[in-house]
């Protein structure tokens, strides 16, 4: 009655009322992760090959085409064998290791693009400083604690989740195993741990920001003072689209996941998928596009 043991499992549903197109759905989110895999890996290795990319945000950059690439590959090629090969079910020990793996990527990836902000923040206000103050030292301690952070948060509740005994259902209503549609197969109370979610997400998400718009506020306050070319803040504009890209789906998808009982079951499984695999997508094509220097990077490499 209890399958907390490596040799238990769940099934995973997928997305739910969709038999007639299993097909499709696995083409649509293929196609995405190819295209993920590509765009963050070529983004990597020009960083990587080209010295003129050696600079704090492009470090930065590198560090949210990682975090980008584990999520996405932490989640579609299970999701995958769901679709075409009808392979449902998930070991105990991996669906928590995806679930560990899953959240933790989303709170570091807050956690860059809250430094990327700091990043332009000093470029543009503290330019003559830039290089003193955002030093390969400080890069490394920025992303070690952005990491320390993510396992703070998220050690906790894989630990709630995991010691839940599960004596119901082992189906979970999913396409990978997010912690509430874990959590509430539990024959326990799965509010300690769904509260414990809401909480430090809206924490992280809050603060993070919170300081990003403080950032961007003081970014503004600099070039309307100095009378600055628009063409310093506009260098923020492909930030600004990864942050729309990462915080409004996200921020819907897990308040839809907790209070939201009038959303239908496909809807919230088709948000918080298309939440984890629809930003790691675009996030290098948007900085391909909009960077001049990564997009003649790029080119000289093909």
């Amino acid at each position: 009655n209890h399958p907390n043991s490596s040799s238990s499992s769940f099934i995973l549903v997928g997305v739910p009322s969709s038999d007639a197109f299993p097909t499709c759905w696995g083409i649509l989110f293929c196609s995405g992760y190819i295209i993920t895999l590509v765009g963050n890996g070529v983004v990597l290795l020009v960083i990587g090959l080209e010295n003129s990319l050696r600079d704090p945000i492009h470090w930065f950059l590198a560090m949210l085409a990682v975090i980008d690439v584990v999520m996405v590959t932490s989640v579609v090629p299970k999701m995958l064998s769901i679709f075409w090969l009808k392979s449902t079910e998930i070991g105990y020990m991996a669906c928590f290791t995806q679930m560990f793996l899953v959240h933790s990527a989303t709170s570091v990836e807050s956690g860059v693009l809250l430094a990327m902000a700091v990043d332009r923040y000093v470029a543009i206000c503290h330019p003559l400083r830039y290089q003193t103050i955002l030093n390969r030292q400080t890069i490394a301690q920025i992303g070690l604690a952005i990491v320390l952070r993510a396992l703070l948060f998220i050690i906790p509740l894989t630990a709630m989740v995991t010691n839940l005994p599960y004596c119901r259902s082992h189906v979970v209503p999913h396409s990978y195993c997010e912690h509430m549609a874990v959590a509430k197969l539990a024959c326990a109370d799965p509010r300690p741990s769904g509260l414990y979610s809401v909480a430090g997400s809206s924490l992280i998400v809050g603060m993070d920001m919170a300081f990003i718009a403080v950032s961007y506020g003081m970014i503004l306050k600099t070039v309307l003072r100095k009378k600055l070319c628009w063409k310093a803040f506009s260098t923020c504009g492909c930030h600004l689209c990864v942050l729309l890209l990462y915080y409004v789906p996200g921020i819907v998808s897990i308040y839809v996941q907790q209070f939201s009982s009038g959303v239908s079951a496909q809807a919230q499984v088709l948000l918080a998928d298309l939440y984890l695999t629809l930003p790691t997508m675009l996030n290098p094509i948007v900085y391909s596009i909009r960077t001049k220097q990564i997009r003649q990077a790029v080119l000289k490499l093909l």
